[in-house]
């Protein structure tokens, strides 16, 4: 199994409680709202991170983050975007396998069409009385496990 970290909507910060979750993590993926380079550097101290901007990712700190990426990991293709409600494309007609997504703030699984859709929440500062949270996905030869970690 490969472990995938899943993170969204850090607004800057990085909870030692979310670097102590992720670690052991094989990549971590960051859904957007980063919202600084320390952001990260910290979790680069944890394993290699690929990340997309949102839209609090302005000037030349958003701009050096791709919208969408794709990732492959395990032969699983992941897509990520921030806001789901911003998608162009039909990600099973795509052969993705995950659509990773932030900006809502709130937790979110669910299988559509053989796809899971997975957002992991705000790790970031609390916003309103929604959780503070993470995830994982395990990545085996056949199938994804995912996961969600409330912090607080």
């Amino acid at each position: 199994m490969t472990i995938v970290g899943v993170i969204s909507d850090t607004h800057g910060l990085v909870r030692p409680e979310a670097l102590e979750y992720l670690a052991g993590s094989d990549i971590i993926i960051h859904a957007g709202d980063i919202g600084s380079d320390d952001v990260i550097r910290n979790l680069q101290a944890v394993c290699p991170v690929v990340a997309i901007r949102g839209n609090i990712d302005k000037g030349s700190f958003g701009g050096q983050f791709p919208e969408t990426e794709v990732v492959e990991v395990g032969g699983k293709l992941i897509y990520m975007i921030h806001n789901i409600d911003k998608i162009d494309l039909d990600p099973a007609a795509a052969g993705f396998d995950v659509v990773v997504y932030g900006h809502s703030h709130m937790p979110k699984s669910e299988i559509r069409e053989g796809v899971l859709y997975f957002n992991p929440g705000s790790a970031g500062p609390r916003r309103f009385k929604l959780p503070v949270a993470l995830g994982k996905l395990h990545i085996g030869d056949s199938e994804i496990i995912h996961e969600t970690h409330v912090i607080a």
